[in-house]
């Protein structure tokens, strides 16, 4: 079973997706956290961030690994060509970097690529912006996960407080988020819009406790609804 969690910058799809997976016993992707590797690769090498042929190619032959403590589903970190990115990939630097990446269809050809093969593995928890219109169209249950500028700007600054990466300027990560929901929107190739049949969650003021059981609650349905209907 494939759960879709798609939404702008800050929703909070990392942590729903995470928890959710746990709740479930389903293995957990975070696609965004694979354009960010890209992105800090590119970054690295000096690959221009418009070159859409230099990208694609950098995506097509690197080795973008998840790191895992035995038996957990949910990693704990992510290296690209062997190097460890997990903390470098959330920089305010990545933040504006990652945008032009993803929007070349040369990497999200190849990104997409991957993702299908990881999702076909099994229960998944998959979240990104293009996971139920474009990688996985026949997931079992959609969810766009969204939230009003200003408390995602909010959740961003204190998150990046927490880490002690990124910046912690309100006003700054407010105009990055508006930048990135514009660019991912308008993008020719594989916009973030919500599924026609993706199921619109607004957690603006609302406890990630209730998001998640709501996701859950959902999950055991469409499986039994499956169930009857084989």
């Amino acid at each position: 079973m494939i759960i879709a969690i798609d939404g702008p910058a800050g929703a909070g799809k990392s942590s729903v997706a995470r928890a959710c997976a746990k709740k479930l016993g389903f293995k957990c992707l975070d696609t965004g956290a694979m354009y960010r590797a890209v992105a800090w690769l590119a970054v690295k090498e000096g690959v221009a961030l418009d070159d859409d042929r230099a990208l694609g190619q950098l995506a097509d032959e690197c080795r973008i690994v998840f790191e895992h403590d035995a038996g957990d589903p949910i990693a704990k970190g992510i290296s690209i060509n062997g190097h460890d990115v997990t903390e470098a990939i959330r920089t305010s630097e990545i933040d504006k970097a990652v945008s032009p990446v993803s929007a070349a269809a040369s990497v999200r050809h190849a990104m997409t690529a991957q993702q299908r093969r990881i999702g076909s593995g099994g229960d998944y928890v998959i979240e990104g912006r293009d996971i139920g219109t474009v990688v996985f169209p026949d997931a079992e249950l959609k969810i766009f996960l969204t939230a009003t500028n200003e408390e995602r700007a909010h959740r961003r600054v204190r998150q990046n407080a927490d880490r002690g990466v990124g910046s912690i300027e309100y006003a700054e990560v407010l105009a990055d988020i508006i930048r990135r929901d514009e660019a991912d929107s308008s993008r020719g190739c594989a916009p973030l819009k919500a599924a026609d049949d993706a199921r619109i969650i607004d957690s603006t003021g609302t406890y990630i406790e209730d998001i998640i059981e709501n996701i859950c609650v959902l999950a055991h349905m469409t499986r039994a609804e499956a169930s009857e209907r084989a």
